[in-house]
């Protein structure tokens, strides 16, 4: 079992192994009664052991390095109901702790989860992080940007020449739809002669009902 994988929940005791995280919540399993559930991210809050800090004199520490004091401390753990016997022990496992932020409920937290860390055979060892090595770093900036100028001038040109062809295009074609209604004029003349020669025909008959 994992140490980065180990959380703790509020308003549920104990530690719990996180097997799989939802939108939603979390599906934990105890380390107490091994037990599985799903725990709503609504009603609970989850911190992973490797992510707690505890205040010292001096800078603050990660929560696996006082574990790791206790682990290798020959002093027996207390009981965590007396407030007294747990200031004591950690006096002498881990001095440095700021004992005016450090209060006794949280002495006994850590006193609880060690004892519970213990009897699941979890190694107290932080993950390490994965980092992008300096020198691909440095590759990576000083790699040239794309010049975007020259593409972005060849598109407004073609844009240009598409625009122009589109004006002249009419203009062309207007010439052409003024020239064919002056070829269309002969039709209408035949027309007109196709009408007059009915009305020569008609003036015949009326010569020979005169004789």
């Amino acid at each position: 079992m994992e140490y980065g994988k180990i959380i703790a929940v509020t308003g549920l005791p104990g530690l719990y192994e996180l097997v799989s995280s939802k939108s939603d919540g979390a599906i934990v399993r105890s380390l107490d009664d091994k037990s599985t559930r799903f725990v709503s991210s609504r009603v609970h809050n989850f911190s992973h052991l490797e992510s707690i800090e505890i205040y010292t004199v001096r800078d603050n520490v990660n929560l696996a390095d006082i574990f790791q004091a206790m682990q290798g401390s020959s002093e027996k753990l207390p009981d965590g109901k007396d407030n007294n016997a747990l200031k004591k022990y950690f006096e002498k496992v881990y001095p440095d702790l700021d004992f005016e932020r450090v209060y006794a409920s949280d002495m006994k937290k850590m006193v609880k989860w060690l004892g519970i860390l213990d009897a699941n055979n979890v190694e107290i060892k932080l993950r390490e992080l994965t980092e992008e090595p300096a020198e691909e770093a440095v590759a990576e900036a000083q790699k040239p940007e794309p010049v975007a100028e020259e593409p972005a001038k060849a598109p407004a040109k073609k844009a240009a020449t598409k625009a122009a062809a589109k004006k002249e295009k009419p203009a062309e074609e207007k010439a052409e739809a003024a020239e064919k209604p002056k070829k269309k004029a002969a039709p209408k003349a035949k027309k007109e002669e196709a009408d007059e020669e009915p009305a020569k025909k008609k003036a015949a008959p009326a010569k020979k009902a005169k004789k």
